[in-house]
């Protein structure tokens, strides 16, 4: 029982994705695109608009190779009631096309003692099926709780400088009170987010919203008030998840500039931290 650190290093078998632009649609719906205005976003929302070409945002490739991710690391025995999405990155090397099939290349990059509970970093890197070029690599963390204290090393630091000064930028992005709802078509079924009684085992008043989809929310927002909507200027995200959203909160992100990119922190209604850490690069 409990976690098996021999895994670190471990390459699961590679396994092939597929998406379609009714997919990507989908993704962008349930991130928020087009509920300000139905107009604003068609190079997200629609795939058939006159004189508009389909975007695909670049978030939706930890989606597409994260489903059913962890059924393939043998990364120990665990209570999954005590798994936490930590942190997450993804970098692109390019505009993800709206169809396409991708090879999903997964590696167990290290499991970390942080003393109350157990890091485990995962990579996902997608190449294009056919052309085996490369297409996304997608970083993910996991925080389980109650698995530390094994006497393993420790996680490395982070480059994190916290920003001097106001922000240069604060960029509102609300969320609809059924957006878990809306987002979890997109493959995570799980109850926390749907299911108020099961939320209330897990100690929320209310079922919260999905972390993926908070980071999503929230790069979709950058990618339209720092890229003017345009995703061939996007190339790489991270952030810290500090505690979960609720359904219906407004997302605040400060965004401070500077070589090359953005630090960003968000905030719901209540000021609490939600995405801490942050960072947005260019191309």
């Amino acid at each position: 029982m409990g976690l098996n650190l021999d895994a670190v290093g471990f390459r699961a078998d590679p396994f092939t994705v597929t998406w379609t632009e009714r997919d990507a649609i989908l993704y962008a719906l349930g991130v928020g695109a087009g509920q300000a205005d139905p107009l604003a976003e068609l190079s997200f929302t629609t795939e058939n608009t006159s004189g508009v070409e389909q975007q695909v945002l670049p978030t939706f490739g930890i989606v597409l190779g994260q489903n059913g991710l962890l059924r393939r690391m043998p990364i120990g025995d665990y209570d999954k009631s005590k798994l936490l999405h930590g942190d997450q990155s993804i970098e692109v090397a390019g505009p993800i096309p709206p169809t396409g099939a991708a090879s999903i290349q997964a590696t167990v990059d290290g499991i970390y003692d942080k003393g109350s509970g157990a890091l485990v970093v995962i990579s996902a890197h997608a190449s294009d099926r056919e052309t085996g070029s490369s297409l996304w690599t997608s970083r993910l963390g996991y925080f389980l709780r109650s698995e530390g204290g094994f006497g393993g090393v420790a996680a490395p630091g982070e480059a994190w400088q916290e920003p001097i000064g106001d922000p240069d930028l604060l960029v509102n992005a609300p969320t609809r009170a059924d957006q878990g709802l809306l987002y979890r078509l997109n493959g995570d079924r799980n109850p926390l987010h749907s299911d108020p009684a099961f939320a209330g085992r897990a100690g929320f008043e209310r079922p919260i919203l999905h972390g993926l989809c908070t980071y999503g929310v929230v790069h979709r927002a950058l990618i339209g008030a720092i890229c003017e909507g345009d995703v061939t200027t996007f190339e790489s995200m991270y952030a810290r998840f500090s505690r979960p959203a609720t359904p219906g909160a407004n997302l605040r992100t400060a965004v401070w500039r500077d070589d090359g990119g953005i630090r960003f922190r968000t905030t719901d209604d209540r000021g609490q931290v939600v995405l801490d850490r942050g960072r947005f690069d260019f191309r």
